[in-house]
């Protein structure tokens, strides 16, 4: 099976465009924040907080490494469609490797491709941060984010897989891109914070994964920030701002904390995981 996911990996990042549409989420979330989102928040809403460009850039950055590991383990699952489409699966099943090998070689690395993207995107994100006037990460805070990103990409990795192999087409796959694609920046937040939207769309988003990985990375890119921009700030301010931009979420009265999050995750991954299997070993009997 090692030697299968080598090859995965290799044909994906050997194909250049593959490696820029898997990341184009981000990039168009970049250049809105650049040229829209992030004026209108710094100019409007934060002007009377402290460091408001370090805690901005900070929640930036952290719902862009929720996205990137949906959107990079979506574009590495194409080297798995494509050998459907081109009927070469055949040829692998005919070969002496179980199927079971197989179908872990693929979610394998896509994982390490989702992984590897967006610890990218970390370091790439906390440089500019830094640029911009905001610090390096604690230790203990870049062992989060890296223990975040193994964690948030497995789970992202099941739930693309099993989506993933319902396709038998290069448009189906590149359709489902652009519509994934367009509301992942709306169920991270990013587009219009979580507070802004009606309740009703707030518990829509509350019951997505993606959505609880993208608060545990913003409660930890954040807590520093939020420590020097709310310094003296009352406490209730603190947790509305909180509420209101996705770092927290609520079910009625009840706070969800970052290890219900974290149970969901795992929860998920291994539901996704099992479906993903079952329904990719019944498709090639």
């Amino acid at each position: 099976m090692s030697n299968f996911l080598k090859r995965n990996l290799k044909l994906f990042f050997r194909d250049r465009s593959a490696v820029f549409f898997s990341l184009m989420a981000v990039f168009i979330i970049i250049a809105l924040y650049a040229v829209f989102l992030g004026n209108v928040w710094l100019n409007d809403s934060m002007q009377e907080i402290q460091n408001a460009d370090y805690l901005m850039n900070s929640w930036l950055l952290a719902g862009l490494l929720a996205v990137a590991s949906v959107t990079t383990t979506m574009g590495a699952f194409g080297v798995m469609l494509d050998d459907k489409v081109r009927k070469i699966y055949k040829d692998f099943y005919a070969s002496p490797i179980k199927r079971n090998s197989l179908t872990g070689g693929y979610i394998g690395s896509a994982f390490f491709i989702g992984v590897i993207m967006s610890l990218v995107t970390v370091v790439a994100g906390e440089i500019y941060i830094v640029a911009r006037g905001g610090e390096w990460f604690t230790p203990v805070a870049f062992l989060k984010v890296v223990l975040l990103v193994f964690f948030a990409t497995m789970t992202n990795t099941s739930v693309v897989c099993f989506i993933i192999s319902f396709f038998k087409s290069h448009n189906a796959f590149s359709t489902a891109s652009t519509i994934i694609g367009t509301l992942i920046g709306f169920l991270t937040g990013i587009y219009l914070p979580i507070g802004a939207l009606p309740a009703s769309v707030q518990t829509v988003i509350k019951a997505f994964p993606v959505s609880h990985a993208a608060s545990l990375f913003r409660q930890v890119l954040m807590e520093v920030p939020m420590q020097k921009a709310f310094e003296g700030v009352p406490v209730g301010y603190l947790n509305e701002f909180k509420e209101y931009m996705g770092i927290t979420y609520r079910w009625g009265s009840y706070e969800i904390g970052p290890s219900v999050s974290i149970l969901i995750l795992a929860g998920t991954a291994i539901v996704f995981y099992g479906l993903s299997l079952l329904n990719l070993s019944r498709k090639s009997r």
